[in-house]
């Protein structure tokens, strides 16, 4: 299924059907107060289909304007179309969350495996993305449904939170080293959730479980040559008492270890700064901390969970190459709200399409 598509003959069983239909999408936007009554445009759905073919599209207000004036859905000017738009956000914002609480996620082995990880786009202006000011999409990724499971749009304001995509209790969360955070793991266990995350080696304050210092380097130099590290440990928090979770750490192939020390050696040259032993000998190792008990998940199993990380990654390069997701055409808050959000409404419901070409035969010659 294509943009043109959407906007051309599968309009109604791509779109409107899948939203609840006519009448849904009638009510759904007078609650958000985007469309109240008929007046120039005539219908929640013509409104809804001219707001994604200006957001879908790279032709601007003034193109899309005159299409729906082509097209028989609206007469309106450019400026009409950008306060329609403003006004659209809450309920792009209502549509996306109605297609994500529509699709249940499907338990893997009892468990719902969750990958948490965000991406962004830059605001409007040449400079935005030197200058950090972006559009940051916080996003849950669910398997084994391979289907986003959670959006939340922030700007760069907001940053990366481990416990800030709701937690489905039963849950085992996989996360990258930006979120090992030991207040957040806390609060996603409360939840009744689990976690398997990386995590660097100097960051982390490690203690042995009785409280004593840990020498985690030192624990490599041990552990050198003689297979994975898979012990109980403790780590400190500023909010609470020290954490107490589940070590594993896999020395790398000697390519890869050499491969992240050359990378490691390069980010020193740059940034202007002399590069530890013990840095050296970490980059050489995978740390992974996990509150999944030993006895029912072994190292093997928590490393093959982690692995799966990757497939978020496979979600963002959907969102941003099958559906064209940039940075917002426009300075205006409102309105590069509802060009994002249109992006990840379009995306939710392209993905089962999606699954079934990748499980056919024919997408793969």
């Amino acid at each position: 299924m294509t943009t043109e598509s959407l906007l051309d003959q599968d309009w109604y069983n791509g779109v409107v059907a899948k939203l609840g239909g006519n009448e849904a999408l009638a009510e759904s936007a007078r609650q958000a107060k985007a469309f109240l009554r008929p007046r120039t445009i005539t219908s929640a759905v013509d409104l809804l289909r001219i707001v994604l073919a200006y957001c879908l599209s790279h032709g601007g207000l003034r193109s899309t304007a005159a299409w729906a004036s082509a097209v028989g859905l609206a007469d309106l000017s450019n400026v009409a179309l950008l306060q329609r738009l403003r006004r659209s956000a809450d309920w792009l914002g209502v549509l996306v969350g109605q297609v994500l609480a529509s699709h249940t996620p499907k338990l893997s082995q009892g468990r719902l495996i969750r990958i948490v990880d965000g991406t962004s786009v830059p605001k409007a202006g040449k400079t935005a993305r030197q200058r950090s000011q972006l559009w940051r999409i916080h996003s849950a990724f669910d398997l084994p449904d391979e289907r986003f499971g959670h959006f939340i749009l922030t700007d760069q304001q907001e940053g990366e939170k481990l416990d800030f995509i709701p937690v489905i209790a039963g849950e085992i969360r996989l996360a990258d080293r930006a979120y090992m955070q030991p207040d957040r793991i806390a609060a996603v266990l409360r939840q009744g959730g689990d976690v398997v995350v990386r995590s660097g080696w100097k960051s982390i304050v490690w203690r042995e479980v009785g409280g004593e210092p840990f020498g985690l380097i030192e624990a490599f130099r041990k552990a050198a040559g003689r297979g994975p590290i898979d012990r109980a440990i403790s780590v400190e928090r500023k909010d609470g008492p020290p954490l107490v979770l589940r070590l594993i750490a896999v020395e790398k192939p000697p390519e890869a270890a050499e491969a992240a020390r050359r990378q490691a050696r390069r980010a020193a040259q740059r940034e202007g700064y002399t590069l530890s032993k013990e840095a050296l000998i970490a980059a050489g190792w995978v740390i992974i901390v996990t509150s999944l008990p030993a006895d029912s998940w072994s190292t093997s199993a928590v490393l093959d969970l982690y692995r799966l990380r990757w497939r978020i990654e496979l979600g963002f390069k959907r969102l941003k190459s099958l559906v064209g997701l940039n940075g917002p055409p426009g300075a205006d808050a409102r309105s590069a709200k509802a060009y994002l959000l249109a992006h990840l409404l379009i995306i939710l419901l392209l993905e089962p399409v999606i699954d079934e070409f990748e499980d056919s035969p024919h997408w793969a010659d």
